[in-house]
């Protein structure tokens, strides 16, 4: 057996994660002779029996090694760079309902059946089990805002998400999910609005720039984050002149309407519907 010396396998571990099970180096031709003389110099660190790191893996997974677990839901959605309606103060992590797994402190665990099985070297669940997860574990807006980045982002797409057999909060969000939606904040217009019974375009291109929506044919509503100062700001004050000489209608709301103030946003889009503004004249 052709045996890796301790600073290739230093490189093989971390080109793996960071964080391995024992028995899948010996699978790949690695001597417990080598693992154990990079554990002896320092090279690499036992986890616990079974699965040695990197002396700078990712914290995240030597706890999930650690504790037999993998990481998923909220804690998953947030490392992918998914939207989140906001951080979680505990990891959300899964473990085999049938399994000995599970033995962490202060996280959330999951322990319903995934539903694309795990393998025993994983620590981060694939997107599939993430979805599945924080359908049940969020609020139907913020679950569907977690699903439209998901999809935003490549990482699936609805025709592969089809074909899953989805528990029925799941269903109800793959129904509605669409991959136009990137920050979020847009996909809750969609339940919000439904009731109009008017056509509504997220994130659409207009005069040069895109608009976070834009209901019926002139009525748009701009989202403002964070990133909205300065020269955004300009930039926006700008748009929003050319879009009136076109003859659009803009509602221009905050991050804190949005999310704390919805009635007052409903009464001026509501308002707004009663003139007419949302109609080409």
């Amino acid at each position: 057996m052709l045996l890796r010396t301790a600073p290739d396998l230093v490189q093989l571990v971390t080109e793996q994660g960071g964080v391995v099970r024992v028995e899948r180096l010996r699978l790949q031709g690695i001597g417990r002779r080598a693992i154990d003389g990079a554990l002896r110099d320092g090279r690499l660190v036992r986890v616990k029996r079974g699965w040695v790191a990197t002396r700078d893996a990712d914290p995240v997974l030597v706890a999930a090694a650690r504790a037999g677990v993998v990481v998923t839901c909220l804690s998953q959605a947030a490392r992918l760079k998914l939207w989140v309606h906001e951080e979680p103060e505990v990891f959300h992590v899964a473990t085999d309902p049938n399994g000995a797994g599970g033995k962490t402190e202060r996280a959330h665990i999951h322990w319903s059946k995934p539903l694309v099985p795990r393998h025993p070297d994983a620590l981060e669940d694939p997107i599939e089990n993430v979805l599945a997860v924080v359908a049940e574990c969020e609020p139907y807006e913020r679950a569907l805002a977690t699903w439209d980045s998901a999809l935003n982002k490549g990482l699936v797409t609805l025709a592969a998400l089809a074909g899953y057999p989805w528990r029925p909060q799941a269903r109800r969000l793959l129904a509605a999910a669409t991959p136009f939606a990137d920050a979020g904040l847009e996909t809750y217009l969609r339940p919000r609005l439904h009731w109009l019974r008017l056509s509504i375009v997220i994130q659409t291109w207009i005069a040069g720039h895109r608009v976070d929506a834009l209901i019926g044919e002139r009525l748009v509503l701009q989202i403002d984050g964070a990133h909205h100062v300065g020269p955004q700001r300009s930039e926006d004050i700008r748009h929003d002149a050319e879009l009136r000489l076109m003859g659009y209608h803009v509602i221009r709301i905050s991050y804190q309407q949005m999310m704390f103030e919805w009635a007052s946003v409903q009464d001026l889009i509501m308002r707004s519907v009663a003139q007419e503004l949302h109609l080409a004249k």
